[in-house]
């Protein structure tokens, strides 16, 4: 039996089959419902044909052009650039400069200073002169915005191995911070898993402090009152503090024997060794392997060493030549995320859960599961392995987020071998539990990982983002696995869901950390809540409700501006795109609204915005690596979510608001009141 619109129940039986395979439970309830049923079809019809043999989907992931400048200062500083690389790449950079002469991190957004300053010296590199007028044009942008001497501190590490500046005024990370214990303040393992590698990647690029000088200086870049590479930013605060503990550790540092520096050296690079991927890179991720590489060649490895040499084919393979003389780089590859919800949105869209596309991905997903400890063990060092990773490969850093999407995925799948769904699924949840913080929240590769200091040194300039926190997104992920388990009143579901409503902005929003981002949030949460019994007319549920309504444009859609993280007054505040839309109208069908003038709204600006192709154009930066310092653009975003929203819609799996049953017969617990 299901629910009909008006609460009615009636026996389930398909009355329409699209060409995807779509089977639809009840007849349209007008023109605009058989719309957004023409729409399922075409979206569920153009994922199927993008899905790989192996039962993987994979879109483009991308980030700003910095990574691509990394790229051309590593060739050079190894001497392998040639001109073919570097004329592609710059034709690649150039063509994403703003009008102003900046680099952004987003689309259409405003330029970053470290990142315009390191495509600026990358162009070099490739070949542009100064004298040129896009050159001009961002030398002139960089010193309005107070020179080199302003920009971020990754901006001048690139510039000191370049000669273009002091390593003087470089933060000092001595490669015996190896040796720190678990317990002591900085050890390697209070830093993020992303922030981890880096870290001890540096530290032995520190210890030899090189340089391969460019062929040019960059005195143009060096605002009035900064003519010299040597002249230090202000100093205020923690930030002085730590300059002067960083004078201090320099001048030990001379004193430390050199036996002591190279054994320090080399356990950072045992370190590293051990976490090298089958695929030769460090965590599937480009910056990441750049760092590395550059470390091991200072350490002495031969660029012919089996260890470079497959990091190279990694570094290799990232590359993508959209035209013959144009080369961009891709951050990381994405498969295991866009499968589980690729499997989700067609799930949801009504193909029948064991389509053999379905099975395929199920089977592959299936390998991709970890089956041995990486660095969370530092935490939960009894914990056995369960979880997966973002990549094709990556055994050392699976993640809470990937992991519970991925058995939300699996557990909807009709696979023929369902024992060995259920055991995954099992190890699975199992990981997770353990991966619980003691604040009852979840984070994306650590649990506990809270620590206040990293975000005060100056290795980074990420700062509160150096660690692994709880956050409301993937904590929110994590309970709708739980409960999809049957696990919704199992005491650290309930521990979840008190977190989550203790992280209920003032607004009724929640903050989105891996995506953009009060939207990205609250469409997390609300979904999630509602899965493990929290009842629709619940205070926190109608507050977000509530939210999502006084944001909702004019047109109908929902768009939030990545500078939201910077100015919250930005919150839910952005033109409307086809992800944060869905992430919208995902919730409010959670929330009961299905039948509100706001949801319709929504149902008609996806249907409105489909291309011919069946699918959605989203320019737009609307996932998250490191807010205010990361963007990320998933191809996927623009298409997956918003077949999962109007899959959802015309499905009517969630039932209106006015309608109880099953678990919201139940009144709340105390603990979630």
């Amino acid at each position: 039996m299901t629910i009909s619109a008006d609460g009615t129940p009636h026996a389930k039986g398909p009355v329409f089959t699209g060409d995807a395979g779509v089977t639809f439970a009840f007849p349209a309830a007008g023109p605009a419902e058989e719309a957004a049923r023409r729409a399922v079809v075409r979206a569920a019809d153009h994922l199927l044909a993008r899905q790989d043999a192996a039962g993987w989907w994979k879109g483009r992931f991308t980030t700003d052009v910095s990574y691509d400048a990394h790229d051309l200062f590593l060739r050079h500083l190894l001497g392998v650039l040639d001109d073919r690389v570097a004329k592609a790449s710059g034709r690649w950079i150039r063509s994403q400069q703003s009008a102003d002469g900046s680099w952004p991190l987003v689309f259409d957004g405003a330029g970053h200073l470290g990142t315009t300053i390191q495509t600026y010296v990358a162009l070099r590199l490739a070949g542009d002169g100064p004298d040129e007028e896009h050159m001009l044009r961002c030398a002139a942008w960089v010193r309005e915005q107070g020179g080199v001497a302003a920009g971020q501190l990754t901006a001048r590490v690139w510039l000191a191995l370049l000669g273009l500046w002091s390593w003087d005024d470089l933060p000092e990370v001595p490669p015996e911070i190896i040796a720190l214990p678990k317990w002591a303040p900085l050890n390697i393992y209070s830093f993020s898993s992303v922030m981890r590698v880096a870290l001890v990647a540096i530290s032995i690029i520190s210890a030899h402090r090189p340089a391969r000088p460019a062929p040019f200086g960059i005195d143009e870049l060096f605002a009035p009152s900064n003519t010299s590479a040597g002249q230090p930013r202000p100093d205020n605060g923690w930030e002085k503090l730590f300059r002067r503990l960083n004078a201090t550790v320099r001048v030990c540092s001379k004193g430390i024997p050199r036996p002591v520096r190279e054994a320090a050296a080399n356990a950072c690079v045992r370190w590293l060794l051990e976490r090298q991927e089958p695929d030769g890179s460090w965590g599937a991720c480009t910056p990441m392997t750049t760092w590395v590489v550059l470390a091991l060649h200072l350490h002495g490895y031969p660029p012919d060493h089996p260890v470079l040499k497959a990091a190279w084919g990694f570094l290799e393979e990232c590359a993508a030549w959209p035209e013959d003389d144009v080369r961009a780089l891709h951050t990381v590859h994405s498969p295991v995320w866009d499968t589980c919800l690729s499997t989700t949105a067609l799930l949801d869209a009504g193909l029948a859960t064991d389509h053999p596309a379905l099975v395929r991905a199920a089977d592959w997903l299936l390998t991709r599961q970890a089956d041995r400890p990486g660095d969370w063990v530092a935490r939960r060092p009894r914990l056995s392995p369960g979880g997966w990773a973002f990549q094709f490969h990556n055994q050392h850093y699976p993640d809470n987020d990937d992991t519970s999407e991925t058995v939300l995925a699996l557990r909807r799948v009709g696979h023929p071998d369902r024992v060995r769904v259920d055991d995954a699924l099992d190890r699975a949840a199992r990981w997770c539990l353990g991966m619980q913080s003691r604040n009852g929240g979840w984070a994306a590769f650590d649990a506990d990982n809270t620590s206040t200091l990293p975000a005060r040194v100056p290795f980074f300039d990420f700062g509160e983002f150096c660690t692994d926190p709880p956050t409301a997104d993937i904590t929110a992920h994590v309970v709708e696995m739980l409960a999809a388990l049957g696990k919704e009143r199992d005491p650290r579901t309930r521990r979840g869901v008190r977190w989550l409503l203790g992280q209920q902005e003032a607004n009724g929003a929640w903050y989105g950390r891996w995506g953009v981002n009060y939207v990205y949030g609250t469409g997390c949460v609300l979904p999630a809540l509602v899965a493990a019994g929290v009842p629709r007319g619940h205070a926190a549920v109608r507050r977000a409700v509530a939210w999502l309504i006084s944001v909702q444009n004019a047109d109908g859609g929902w768009g939030e501006n990545w500078h939201s993280y910077a100015d919250p007054a930005c919150a839910g505040r952005g033109p409307s795109t086809p992800s944060q839309t869905a992430w919208a109208l995902l919730a409010l069908l959670a929330a009961g609204e299905r039948d509100s003038t706001m949801v319709r709204d929504g149902i008609r600006w996806l249907t409105e915005r489909q291309t011919e192709e069946g699918t959605w154009e989203e320019p737009q930066f609307t996932g998250t690596l490191v807010p205010r310092a990361v963007a990320g653009h998933y191809e996927y975003y623009g298409h997956v979510f918003p077949l999962m929203a109007l899959g959802r819609y015309v499905q009517r799996t969630c039932p209106p608001r006015d309608v109880q049953v099953g678990r919201q017969r139940k009144e709340a617990t105390e603990p979630d009141r």
